[in-house]
């Protein structure tokens, strides 16, 4: 027997998809009271540092402007990016300081530089925690239904379910969401929004606008080409990262996870089937942002906080906690993880009310999907 097959006999003594048997309060009382203090001064100083090595690789770079040191920089950089929006996802949770003022000041600072609508996506982000787990009402990367997923032509579900496609899907996540919703994160009149948010939404595509149009000024004084090296190639690896990381936080475990409908669903239930991940040396760089699971339960916490937080929740978790895989100084493994994902979860039951990924096999060729069947008649025979 392989140890996939090991693993799938291993879990018929645990059931992902069934209510935990504890509260959120036995996780919240588990959690030390220290781990929930705010420090201003200490979340400032990350944004600090993130800023200073930001401009220490545009001047550096610059200063030497070989050709094959760009590629480099365009990875640093937008590493260096990526962990901005991680502060500035901080910002949207409250989670950076207890003021609301400067949560917003700095989360629409940190945002706009890199492109993205503070407010906007901060209110999706929020609509996504709150329903996190449940098939209809999820936000982002949540699974489609199988109905909806024949409905699209072959060409966009080939490109979904691709690699490299994928992680270039935040941008028009942005403008236009995913098939099955409506709306734009730009958009104060959109499905996303409640008629309180307007002015929120106006203020962050303004701030958005403003990056554009400096954007634009500073191609037209310098140069494109300028432009392009020095800031727009950083901007496509962090959403290369962003998608990445994001998919990886919901997606991909070695064993199936439930999705949720109705009366089945609830906060806790959804937030448990969130992964954590180990990304090596990138760890520290981004804010320990794989550090999802606890997270996703209290987004109240800082991100500093989060490694302690998780450590003590760990032994009312049990089996809901599915521990990371251990990352070498760079995180190759999770990219074999994110094709195999892309290759077997394509959509989920148009009913039910605990549902989980299933595989078309006409997509990728029929060697993954053949596998999971041997996988689900082993399992059967062990049943019956």
């Amino acid at each position: 027997m392989d140890n996939a097959g090991a693993r799938e006999i291993g879990k018929i003594d645990f059931d992902a998809g069934k209510p935990p048997p504890f509260r959120i309060s036995d996780i919240r009382e588990a959690i030390p009271k220290h781990c929930w203090e705010k420090n201003a001064w200490k979340s400032m100083s990350y944004v600090l540092r993130d800023i200073i090595f930001i401009v220490f690789f545009a001047v550096f770079f610059l200063w030497i402007d070989v050709w094959f040191a760009w590629p480099i920089y365009w990875l640093a950089q937008g590493t260096m990016f990526w962990a901005l929006f991680v502060l500035g996802h901080d910002c949207g949770h409250g989670s950076f300081s207890e003021s609301v003022k400067m949560n917003n000041l700095v989360g629409h600072f940190l945002h706009s530089f890199i492109l993205v609508p503070y407010h906007g996506w901060r209110i999706s982000h929020k609509t996504h925690h709150q329903n996190h787990g449940h098939v209809e009402k999820d936000e982002s990367w949540h699974p489609l239904t199988e109905k909806l997923y024949r409905s699209l032509d072959f060409a966009t579900r080939k490109l979904r379910f691709t690699i490299p496609f994928p992680l270039f899907a935040y941008p028009a996540y942005l403008w236009w969401r995913t098939p099955g919703k409506q709306g734009s994160h730009f958009h104060p009149d959109s499905d996303l929004f409640h008629p309180k948010d307007r002015k929120d939404v106006i203020t962050s595509t303004l701030c958005y606008m403003a990056m554009v149009i400096l954007l634009t000024g500073a191609a037209l004084v310098f140069g494109p080409g300028f432009i392009l090296k020095l800031y727009v190639a950083p901007y496509f690896v962090f959403i290369m990262w962003l998608d990445l990381v994001t998919y990886l936080q919901h997606h991909g475990y070695h064993e199936k996870l439930p999705w949720y409908r109705g009366n089945e669903w609830s906060y806790l239930r959804g937030a448990l089937t969130t992964l954590d991940r180990d990304y090596g040396w990138i760890n520290n760089i981004h804010h320990d942002v794989g550090t999802h699971v606890i997270h996703h339960i209290f987004p109240q916490i800082p991100h500093y906080n989060l490694i302690e937080a998780t450590r003590a929740a760990k032994p009312v978790l049990g089996k809901y906690y599915r521990e990371p895989e251990k990352s070498r100084p760079l995180p190759v493994h999770l990219f074999g993880v994110l094709v195999k994902s892309m290759r077997i979860d394509h959509f989920v039951s148009d009913v039910g009310d605990v549902v989980y990924y299933q595989t078309d096999p006409n997509l990728h060729g029929n060697h993954h999907a053949k596998q999971q069947k041997q996988k689900q008649t082993l399992v059967n025979n062990k049943l019956y």
